[in-house]
């Protein structure tokens, strides 16, 4: 969303904000914007950027060592995935988490990810051995992400988990949709990933989900997408105790 100019921080506040974002290092072979819009994307849905910090486009071109043009279009893009709000003329701010985008977004993915699990109980058979045996090769990457506990490792691993869902199904299109909705969603599963039990739960649902794509089974597979997908949202009512001033 875009807002007009108005005064937010101080300069303290944006360099402040500043000693959060690593250095770049830039991959030549692809262009600037992407890198930066991922990079800054990590952050703000692991709080390294917390709500309400400042973000402003001349100062993140000079630390990054790029020009302005790339920054503006990874600022856009977080806009446009409702993870910054834009006050033109002056600064980008991280945007608080909405809870109604959040349960949007999951409503969305469930619709989406429900009939795909329909459509791969049923695939060919060498298609369906070879998406049970990449899905069990994540499952391990999961697994070994539990101990010591790695959040960013499991936090990856869960989303190309269910990337290879929509890739299997052939409606990898879809995936970049719900990515794109998904980002409120995704701060409030960061929030609840390290707590007690979560990690180990996600895994389990997945594992759930695997076996049952295994056996052809729709109706179980379901079931365990509904368990999985509901584990965070059941957790909304605690989370805004913890962190109410993160949250709209």
């Amino acid at each position: 969303m875009i807002y007009p100019d108005c005064h937010l921080t101080s300069p303290k506040d944006r360099m402040n904000a500043l000693t959060k974002i690593a250095p770049l290092k830039l991959d030549r072979t692809r262009q600037s914007a992407p890198q930066v819009f991922e990079a800054l994307r990590e952050l703000i849905v692991s709080f390294q950027l917390e709500p309400g910090t400042v973000l402003q486009r001349a100062e993140l071109a000079e630390h990054f060592g790029i020009s302005q043009t790339p920054i503006r279009d990874a600022l856009l893009r977080l806009g446009e995935e409702q993870l910054v709000d834009i006050f033109a003329q002056h600064a980008t701010v991280v945007s608080r988490i909405d809870l109604s985008a959040a349960l949007q977004s999951h409503f969305l993915r469930l619709a989406i990810e429900l009939e795909i699990l329909n459509a791969l109980c049923v695939l060919p058979q060498a298609e369906h051995g070879g998406l049970v045996r990449r899905l069990n090769a994540n499952l391990a990457v999961q697994e070994a992400a539990l101990n010591p506990l790695d959040v960013p490792k499991l936090a990856l691993a869960d989303q190309a988990f269910h990337q290879e869902l929509y890739a299997a199904a052939k409606v990898g299109p879809l995936w970049s949709l719900v990515r794109k909705q998904s980002g409120h969603v995704d701060r409030l599963r960061r929030l609840n990933l390290p707590d007690e039990g979560k990690p180990q739960s996600i895994v389990r649902d997945h594992r759930a989900i695997v076996e049952a794509i295994a056996r052809q089974d729709a109706p179980a597979a379901q079931q365990a997408l509904r368990q999985h997908l509901a584990g965070t949202l059941s957790f909304v009512d605690d989370i805004k105790q913890r962190f109410p001033e993160w949250i709209v």
